[in-house]
């Protein structure tokens, strides 16, 4: 029996408890929100691994967890600064450790094929949309952020997050950003590339959080038996 410390009660954190009650080797022996992040005894019991999908000011509480008892973490929490980052790769050292944007497989073979879209159309504008909820609290998404990393991985291109104004000419190596705000959007994401006379768009669209839930606990049943590393979604799933 696989059991899951789980830190995040909202949208995401319900949808992956109830995916976990559902299988018959896992079961959640805590549920931690903000509400109850201060109460002791929802961090007492012995978890085989974390799962958080809460906020970024929660990881200080999972970070002593861990430390504590060894537990994996798989963290889908967004909004980390580089400093937040580094907390969770040194994590790695002392279990197995993975921190995702997004946990669609879709999401991961996107990436693939934009960088290697962005590798063939050299020369190529590139823009990336994301359109989400209206109660998501962070923009752009993690997702674009990978998404961006995929096609840019040095960081060599100027990013700007929507444009107003006499903006001038576009700059060759510019790649706009831009959120839209919704209704209940699951998760769309578009990585555009203009050349001339033509356009080339990658799209992932999600039709319900279970997508994303559902790559959560798959990764979540591979980290358990995994060596202390810090992980990316790649590495877990597909090496």
């Amino acid at each position: 029996m696989i059991n899951v410390l789980m830190v995040g009660n909202g949208r995401m954190g319900t949808v992956i408890a109830g995916l976990i009650e559902a299988e018959e080797n896992m079961q959640v022996v805590s549920m931690i929100g903000i509400e109850n992040k201060d109460d002791s005894a929802v961090w007492e019991p012995e978890a085989d691994v974390v799962i958080d999908f809460s906020h970024k000011d929660m990881l200080p509480l999972v970070d002593e967890y861990v430390r504590r008892t060894g537990a994996a973490l798989l963290s889908g929490t967004t909004g980390y600064d580089e400093a937040d980052m580094d907390v969770l790769r040194a994590l790695g050292e002392v279990a197995p450790t993975i921190h995702s944007a997004n946990y669609s497989l879709g999401v991961a073979v996107l990436k693939h094929l934009a960088a290697d879209a962005a590798k063939a159309l050299e020369g190529f504008d590139i823009e990336i949309t994301e359109t989400h909820h209206n109660q998501k609290a962070d923009a752009p998404s993690g997702t674009a952020k990978l998404l961006l990393k995929s096609v840019d991985p040095e960081g060599e291109c100027d990013v700007v997050s929507g444009r107003d104004g006499m903006v001038g000419k576009r700059p060759k190596r510019e790649i706009g950003m831009h959120a839209l705000r919704g209704g209940t959007v699951a998760g769309t994401h578009t990585v555009h590339f203009f050349g001339n006379n033509e356009e080339v768009e990658l799209t992932h669209r999600a039709q319900s959080r279970t997508v994303f839930a559902a790559g959560a606990v798959a990764g979540a049943k591979k980290l358990v038996n995994a060596e202390k590393k810090f992980y990316t979604f790649d590495e877990l799933m597909f090496a």
